[in-house]
């Protein structure tokens, strides 16, 4: 009986890094910007959705880098046949023979302005209704 127990006891010990490596990581990218693009050729600079900005570095005393496809590029460096001319914490962009690529972090989120209802003008700040 203890034998049994201690060969459970193994296996559970054998299996663990097994289950543990195949549970989902939170901190990794959706399963489609791991995927190239359709199309998308490596080494040339291809079309604006041929290339996804996947991370934005924006150290203090060095050269801002993207990373544009798996590929690290600093500002003024090249990109196949584009140059990184601008870049901020949500967009590069690239200049190329095709013209101007504009590339966003997060291409799929719309921002909104969120306008909130003005305070009641008879409230004024810092008084309490009730109290003199």
């Amino acid at each position: 009986m203890v034998g049994v127990m201690r060969l459970f006891v193994l296996l559970g010990i054998a299996f663990c890094p097994a289950v543990m490596a195949q549970s989902a990581d939170p901190t990794r990218p959706p399963a489609n910007w791991m995927v190239q693009a359709e199309g998308a050729v490596d080494g040339a600079d291809g079309a604006a959705g041929a290339l996804r900005l996947q991370s934005v570095l924006m150290p203090q005393g060095g050269r801002p880098v993207a990373v544009i496809g798996g590929k690290t590029v600093v500002l003024g460096g090249k990109l196949g046949g584009a140059t990184l001319v601008r870049l901020n914490e949500r967009e590069a962009v690239l200049q190329g023979a095709d013209g101007v690529t504009h590339l966003y972090l997060t291409p799929d989120v719309q921002k909104q302005m969120i306008v909130t209802p003005a305070a009641g003008k008879a409230a004024k700040a810092g008084q309490v209704k009730g109290l003199p």
